[in-house]
């Protein structure tokens, strides 16, 4: 690169790089002015760091984004993060820490706090007589921080450290502490890590133990009582469905004429958090489908969050080439092993203010984070979380995967955005997930203890205050088509809302504060009303014998009205759910899958088994994670995003 110097002159080079420097600036909230600096990329064509050319272009690109030129630099490969340091230190008039030859001082990261280095990006390294040396590798924020870092460490000077090398040195010494945040983040009060399953089990004995005797004693009255319950959460839970799909339809209805929001002039940063476990074949597809992403390079930043000792994907990453945009975060090894936990964990090491997660096998729309962002812009500070539509891959592999794509697109096309139109508690769904970075730690991001982390992450939302949108915007992933994994997944799924809803009702008058009666209602009928429907079920299934002409053991106890009442309420219900299917199934690469919408008579049972096998792990290990394996079906290309 040793030209770049021959054409430090070249017209409008220097006069670009000084008009847009924003690495330069600082904040106007500092206290104190800062010097002139040279540009930074005046700097780099004098060190023969960077190609004019291309220095030309990074300004470019900076002024269209308003994004830093070094982060410009090194997501567009035009210059080496050895460089930018190097040059930063130079416009700054200071040194460059290097962190393989000396560490930190612990003592001084306690001041601060580990979590607290990493949010401001800013670690206090030595002490040089009364001055801390603090490493930072923003050092354009520095000033900004400077009042917080001398309150903790007295007077205070900047060094540049680069951001890898910060992580690392602030790990070898206090990466247990970070690990039990990540474990315990979420308060006591909303976390199902002081979960009892000795108190559950005996409650499940009790409530067991009082069925059978009344079963024993009174069997009619038992049948009827149970029978009214489950009835009464069928009603209402299909009534909620079918306002949610109306709401949901009123509204596009409406919006097919208005016109699309302006776009958005800032673009924030955005981190996405991409969980792996045991996933050594998905790399290269993985890198390929967020690559397909449109947002700007320069501002994004993706994670790929790996267990420790995971040394297949691990070894797999390693020996893929990965953009400068993404890196490999390793979660330390605990006996708890859950997704929620690696996520706390890795949002330490989060560059931006929006947070995204997407698993491994997502294939997401080119355009969706931009979309994201103007329903941020739109939602106004209340919108915590906007949660994008998921869609199968594989539909036709068989029944079980046409099944689980109808189920699907009924719940994330009508029935979610409906709940959230409707104002009710929008449960998330576990991946296109994204959040206000500064409101998920307010609540201590997400519960890593609870199996279903998304739908107890959207209740306690609510809870606080904040509300969930969904953005029309498509994300592909795979669906589970093979019986046993199949309902090992939706074990894990009910067994979370049972844990959820366990949790959240431990207070149940605060909570009714909280939400006010319609959300708790709604709440009531989403997360109970769905386990007793699921649980009890086959009281309801013994009624087909009379619809078919087979009898029912109780039928001498019901008048031929009730029976009648009985039939019309479950066809009614039938009728409605199956509108609400093939209303959810408008899409042109779905519509061959609604003469299959009535085959969901035979999909569901397989969620009784699943329902109950979550509730004996309640009870057994309820912090077990059911592992989905995913990579089996790669049918992206195939399938449009709409």
């Amino acid at each position: 690169m040793g030209h770049a110097c021959a054409k430090l002159d070249e017209p409008g080079v220097e006069a670009l790089s000084r008009q847009h420097a924003p690495d330069e600036v600082a904040p106007p909230s500092a206290p104190r002015p800062s010097p002139v600096h040279i540009p930074l990329g005046t700097i780099l064509l004098r060190r023969g760091a960077i190609h004019a050319a291309d220095l030309v272009r990074a300004l470019e690109m900076q002024s269209r984004k308003q994004a830093r030129l070094g982060d410009i630099l090194r997501a567009h490969g035009m210059a080496s993060e050895e460089d930018i340091v190097a040059a930063l230190a130079e416009q700054f008039g200071t040194t460059v820490i290097d962190a393989r030859q000396s560490r930190p001082d612990p003592r001084l990261i306690d001041r601060l706090g580990p979590r607290r280095c990493l949010q401001i990006g800013c670690l206090p390294w030595s002490r040089a007589g009364a001055v801390t040396v603090v490493g930072t590798a923003t050092p354009d924020t520095f000033e900004a921080q400077r009042p917080e870092l001398e309150a903790r460490l007295g007077p205070v000077v900047m060094a540049v450290l680069p951001e890898a090398g910060m992580h690392r040195a602030l790990l070898r010494s206090r990466q247990s502490a970070l690990r039990l945040m990540a474990e315990t983040c979420v308060a006591a009060a909303e976390s199902c890590r002081i979960w009892d399953a000795r108190r559950f089990s005996r409650r499940v004995l009790v409530a067991a133990l009082f069925l059978g005797l009344s079963t024993a004693i009174a069997p009619s009255v038992t049948f009827f009582g149970l029978f009214a319950v489950v009835m009464l959460f069928l009603f209402a839970g299909n009534l909620m469905k079918l306002a949610a799909t109306i709401a949901q339809l009123r509204a596009v209805r409406q919006g097919a004429g208005a016109q699309s929001p302006a776009p958005t002039i800032r673009k924030p940063t955005i981190s996405i958090m991409v969980p792996l476990f045991r996933e050594p074949d998905i790399a290269p597809r993985l890198v390929k489908r967020l690559g397909a992403l449109t947002y700007p390079r320069e501002m994004l930043d993706v994670m790929l969050v790996v267990e420790e000792d995971d040394h297949l994907t691990r070894a797999a990453l390693a020996g893929t080439r990965l953009p400068d945009w993404m890196r490999v975060i390793p979660v330390p090894n605990a006996p708890l092993r859950t997704k929620p936990r690696a996520l706390n964990y890795a949002l330490n090491f989060a560059r931006g203010s929006i947070i995204g997660v997407y698993d491994a096998e997502d294939a997401p729309a080119p355009d969706q984070l931009l979309r994201v962002i103007e329903v941020f812009d739109a939602g106004g500070p209340s919108l915590a979380c906007v949660q994008g539509i998921l869609d199968y891959v594989n539909p036709r592999t068989n029944w079980l995967s046409r099944c689980f794509t109808i189920e699907y697109a009924a719940w994330f096309r009508l029935i979610l955005p409906g709940l959230a139109r409707l104002g009710l508690v929008v449960p998330l769904g576990g991946t296109t997930l994204f959040f206000r970075r500064a409101i998920l730690e307010e609540l201590g991001g997400w519960d890593a203890h609870n199996v279903t982390e998304d739908a107890d992450l959207g209740l306690r939302l609510a809870r606080h205050g904040y509300r969930t949108d969904l953005v029309a915007s498509v994300t592909l992933e795979e669906a589970n088509c093979r019986v046993w994994p199949w309902i090992k997944q939706r074990s894990r799924w009910l067994k979370g809302y049972g844990m959820t809803y366990a949790v959240h009702m431990r207070d149940p008058v605060l909570l009714w504060r909280q939400l006010g009666p319609w959300k708790f209602a709604g709440v009531q009928v989403l997360f109970l009303g769905t386990l007793i429907q699921f649980l009890f079920a086959p009281i309801l299934w013994s009624f087909w014998l009379l619809l078919f002409g087979f009898g029912h053991p109780f039928a001498t106890e019901m008048t031929s009205r009730a029976a009648d009442t009985v039939a019309v309420v479950f066809l009614g219900i039938e009728v409605m759910s199956l509108a609400i299917n093939i209303l959810a199934l408008q899409g042109t690469q779905h519509r061959f899958l609604r003469v299959w919408a009535l085959s969901l008579h035979l999909y569901f049972p397989l969620a009784v088994v699943a329902a109950w096998k979550g509730c004996w792990e309640l009870v057994a290990k309820p912090f077990y994670w059911d592992k989905t394996t995913h990579g089996l079906h790669d049918g992206t290309a195939a399938v449009s995003y709409v």
